[in-house]
């Protein structure tokens, strides 16, 4: 068996600057990918050192970003990730394998993910360690749905999504993911939370992270739910916000852009 290629995390504290990553979802060519890539990494945006931009993309273009983006501030990273390391798990895609690609994110838990291919809280804490274990970064998504916003319940439920994966790591484990709050309720309708209840949440989660350790307090909160230009900027300037996970405004360069320079303020 192949030995597992390992990566230097990115997981960087939360004075680095706004971490600022693209989800592309299913959508994507190698020609648009190029123009995209060329028209962000000619950006003087993405040479400022106070925010921090990256893209997930679907497996298929990893090499492309390779290709493309390795050396550069644009870094890189996928969008899910067999809970397997190895064997006979046919369309499965292992961590070692995006690994050897150089990307350094992988997203787990994503909303879509729990909804339509439904997977648990213990599927997602699998993910997250074998993407540790190659040394990448997981961004470990909770969130909740409108009717347990209704009901009252977004604290129980983002508690419930995010301890499944820290009371199964050790503190130095833990201070090497990065979280996002994605609530469901906001994700490709056009609506987002407002900066309070974003606030409200993130802070909630802080505390979370804070009774992990005081190392794992410094874990980075991204807000994810439909953070666009008009809105980034208000957002990024709570106190546990630290970045964005960005979904259809990081498909066209002026917006996610337009998102990285909002970060530069803070």
């Amino acid at each position: 068996m192949a030995k597992a290629v390992m990566v230097q995390s990115t997981a960087l504290g939360r004075s680095a600057g706004q971490l600022v990553i693209g989800n592309w979802k299913l959508h994507g060519s190698l020609i648009d990918n190029q123009r995209l890539f060329d028209a962000l990494l000619c950006s003087p945006v993405l040479t400022r050192m106070a925010v921090l931009p990256a893209v997930c993309v679907p497996f298929p273009f990893l090499a492309q970003c390779q290709k493309k983006l390795q050396g550069s501030r644009l870094v890189y990273g996928a969008q899910d990730v067999s809970a397997e390391k190895s064997g006979a798990f046919t369309g499965e895609v292992a961590a070692s394998m995006i690994a050897e690609f150089g990307a350094h994110y992988v997203i787990v838990g994503h909303s879509e993910r729990r909804m339509y291919h439904g997977e648990s809280d213990a599927k997602v804490l699998a993910k997250t360690l074998r993407v540790l274990d190659v040394g990448m970064t997981p961004i470990v998504c909770v969130g909740e749905t409108l009717a347990e916003r209704d009901c009252g319940d977004t604290g129980l439920v983002v508690s419930c999504q995010l301890n499944a994966v820290l009371d199964m790591l050790s503190p130095e484990q833990a201070a090497r993911i990065v979280v996002a709050y994605e609530p469901v309720w906001a994700i490709g309708t056009g609506y987002a939370a407002t900066s309070a209840q974003a606030q409200e949440v993130h802070a909630h989660l802080r505390g979370l992270l804070r009774a992990k350790g005081e190392a794992v307090a410094q874990v980075r909160v991204l807000y994810g739910g439909s953070m666009r230009s008009d809105n980034a900027a208000e957002l990024f300037a709570m106190e546990d916000v630290d970045g964005g996970l960005i979904g259809g405004a990081a498909l066209k360069s002026e917006d996610f852009l337009a998102i990285c320079e909002a970060g530069l303020l803070f």
